[in-house]
C-alpha cells in the first residue's frame, strides 16, 4: 500500500496545469451507453475512478481504449450485459449513474448498490423516485436495483429536491434516462453543478433536446436515437481550488492554467475575503498568499455555494488563520472524519452537530495520518505541505481516486513528496 511522506514546510512557486473535472467525466463515460456507436472524449484525467468506470463499460459490453492522442475512446455499439456487478460498483459510487442509459437503451438494468468515500449516508431513493416517474418498474433484491421499462420510459414532470437540496448523480441518472423517453421531461430542483451542465451540453451535441442548461429547471423532449461524440471535458474545478489552498497555506503564489473562475466565485469570494490574492489569467488565475490568512465561516451548499468537496482542503487552511472560523456542512452533515487526523497535526478543532469550531494555530507539526476518503485526503496533504517535520499520510489510494499524481505536479512547484510503497 503507497503511502506519501511530505517534509514541511515548504513555499511553491511556478505553475500547474489543471485537469479535465473527474465529475463531469464518470456521468459522460455513462451518457456513451446511449449512441450506440464510438465516442471520443477528451481530457479525460488518468484516475483509478476513470479506470473503474472503464472496467464497468467493459462489462456491460463497451469497448473502452486510448488513441495516439491520449482521448477515451469509448464503442458502446453493443451493450449486451445491462449488469453492474458488485464487485465494481462497491468501489465508486459514480457507477450508480448506468442506471438511468441502461434503462433508455436496453430497458432493463441491474446495478449494484453503490460504494465510494465513506463520508456518510448518500441514498439513491431520489434517482429511483425520479426513474420511477418516467414509468420504470424498480424493486431492490439481494443488494441490487432491479429496473424494467419493457414499454420505454414516457416523459413526465418530476421534482428531484431532497433534504440536502439537489442531488447531482440523481439529476444525472434521469436526465440520461429522460433524453429517449417518449414526449416532454421536465426535472424541477435539477442540479446546477458545471459538471451537471457538461453533461447536458455533451448529450445534446449528441442530438439530444434539452433546455435550461445550468438552471433548476431542465426541459428535454424525447428524441429516438443520439449519435457517438467527440467531446471535450470541463477543467476540475475542485482540483483547481486544491491548488488554490496549496498557494495559500504555504503563503505561496501559483499560476493555474485551464481554470474557469466562472465555475468557482463562492471558492474565489471566500480566498479573497480571508486574504488570498486571486487574479485573472489568460486561460486560468493566479493565486498567492504572503502572511497568515484571516479566519472565515464557511457553509456548504449545492452550487453555486460553497462546494463540499473543497471543505476539508478549507478546514487545513484555516486551522492556521489568525482567529477562530465555523465551517458547517450541508451536504454531507458527517464529513469530517479528516478532522481527528488534523488534530493530530496540532490543529484546534472541535466538532459541534454539523459544525466545526476552527481554532487558528500559529504552526502544524508534523505527524503519522490516515486518510479516509479523497478530499480527506487532500487536506492532509496540504497540512503536511505546511507542517514542520515529515508528515506520513497512509491510504494514498483515496487521493489517487481524484488526483492524477498529485505529488508530481506538487514537486516541480517545490513540494517534497514521496511516494512509498510499504
Amino acid at each position: 500500500m503507497d503511502v506519501f511522506q511530505i517534509e514541511g514546510p515548504v513555499q511553491l512557486s511556478g505553475s500547474v496545469s489543471i485537469n479535465g473535472s473527474k465529475n463531469a467525466s464518470l456521468p459522460i463515460m455513462a451518457a456513451a451507453i446511449l449512441t450506440g456507436g464510438k465516442s471520443i472524449l477528451k481530457a479525460v484525467p488518468n484516475l483509478s475512478d476513470i479506470s473503474v468506470c472503464g472496467e464497468l463499460l467493459s462489462q456491460l459490453g463497451c469497448t473502452v481504449s486510448k488513441n495516439a492522442n491520449g482521448d477515451l475512446c469509448i464503442d458502446s455499439t453493443v451493450v449486451d450485459n445491462p449488469v453492474g456487478d458488485y464487485e465494481i460498483v462497491r468501489r465508486m459510487r459514480a457507477s450508480i449513474c448506468i442506471l438511468g442509459p441502461l434503462l433508455a437503451r436496453c430497458g432493463r438494468a441491474e446495478v449494484s448498490m453503490p460504494g465510494g468515500c465513506a463520508i456518510g449516508d448518500r441514498p439513491v431513493d431520489i434517482h429511483i423516485r425520479g426513474l420511477r416517474q418516467l414509468g420504470a418498474q424498480i424493486h431492490l433484491k439481494n443488494g441490487y436495483i432491479i429496473a424494467e421499462a419493457p414499454n420505454g420510459l414516457q416523459g413526465c414532470d418530476i421534482f428531484l429536491g431532497g433534504p440536502f437540496g439537489s442531488t447531482v448523480l440523481g439529476t444525472a441518472n434521469v436526465l440520461m434516462a429522460a433524453v429517449m423517453a417518449k414526449g416532454k421531461t421536465v426535472i424541477e430542483s435539477a442540479a446546477c453543478e458545471p459538471e451537471v451542465a457538461d453533461l447536458a451540453n455533451c448529450l445534446n451535441k449528441m442530438g439530444a433536446k434539452i433546455t435550461g442548461i445550468g438552471s433548476p429547471r431542465l426541459t428535454i423532449e424525447g428524441v429516438e436515437q443520439l449519435q457517438p461524440v467527440e467531446f471535450q471535458v470541463i477543467p476540475d474545478r475542485i482540483e483547481a481550488g486544491t491548488f488554490m489552498v496549496a498557494a495559500a497555506i504555504t503563503k505561496s503564489e501559483l499560476r493555474l492554467r485551464n481554470c474557469r473562475l466562472d465555475n468557482m466565485m463562492a471558492v474565489v469570494d471566500k480566498l479573497r475575503n480571508i486574504g488570498v490574492t486571486v487574479d485573472s489569467a489568460d486561460d486560468g488565475c493566479v493565486v498567492a498568499c504572503n502572511g497568515r490568512v484571516r479566519p472565515a465561516d464557511i457553509t456548504t451548499h449545492p452550487f453555486p455555494g460553497f462546494p463540499t468537496d473543497l471543505q476539508a482542503q478549507f478546514m487545513a487552511l484555516l486551522a492556521l488563520a489568525d482567529g477562530n472560523s465555523v465551517i458547517v456542512e450541508k451536504i454531507f452533515p458527517d464529513r469530517f472524519m479528516h478532522l481527528a487526523e488534523l488534530n493530530r497535526m496540532a490543529a484546534n478543532l472541535r466538532k459541534e452537530g454539523s459544525a466545526v469550531i476552527v481554532a487558528g494555530v500559529k504552526k502544524l507539526i508534523a505527524a503519522p495520518v490516515m486518510a479516509s476518503d479523497l478530499r480527506a485526503s487532500a487536506a492532509l496533504v496540504l497540512a503536511g505541505l505546511a507542517a514542520e517535520g515529515t508528515t506520513v499520510v497512509n491510504r494514498v489510494y483515496h487521493i489517487d481516486r481524484g488526483y492524477e499524481r498529485i505529488e508530481e505536479k506538487l514537486n516541480p512547484l517545490g513540494a517534497k513528496i514521496r511516494r512509498e510503497n510499504v
